[in-house]
């Protein structure tokens, strides 16, 4: 019996919801990252791209636990001398906690051209609406 080895044009794309309302942060990213690579697939290959589509809905209401609201510090460069901008996560997180959010699954996924194929597949809501429902998406549980 020979291995399966999936085709790029063979991969069935399935939509999922993720409600982070009330869990952590890392714990909805790490399972939003592993539904966009495919690895929940028994036919998941690393060479292709077979992961589905993810909606994360509820940001705002996501979980930064221990004293992470204080001390964790997102940084970004702006490209210009001197220019390296930062902010708390308190202030991300009130302001734009689907950046945060994003963010979180950006890290978790590989910095290759699969990754970055992937990230298209991701959508991320601060609240509970979303304008995917014509695809008829399925509540995946953490």
């Amino acid at each position: 019996m020979s291995t399966f080895m999936p085709k790029a044009g063979q991969v069935e794309r399935k939509w999922y919801v993720l409600d982070a309302a009330g869990k952590p942060l890392g714990r909805v990213a790490a399972q939003a990252a592993t539904l966009l690579r495919g690895k929940h697939k028994p036919t998941f290959a690393p060479h292709v791209d077979c992961g589905d589509h993810v909606i994360i809905i509820n940001c705002a209401d996501a979980v930064l636990t221990g004293r992470k609201l204080e001390k964790k510090v997102y940084y970004r460069y702006t490209g210009y001398i001197g220019n390296l901008k930062e902010i708390k996560a308190k202030a991300l997180m009130s302001t734009r906690p689907e950046r945060a959010m994003m963010m979180a699954v950006k890290g978790m996924i590989p910095d290759t051209t699969i990754g970055r194929q992937a990230l298209t597949r991701l959508r991320v809501y601060k609240g509970a609406e979303h304008k995917h429902e014509a695809q008829k998406p399925t509540a995946w549980e953490l």
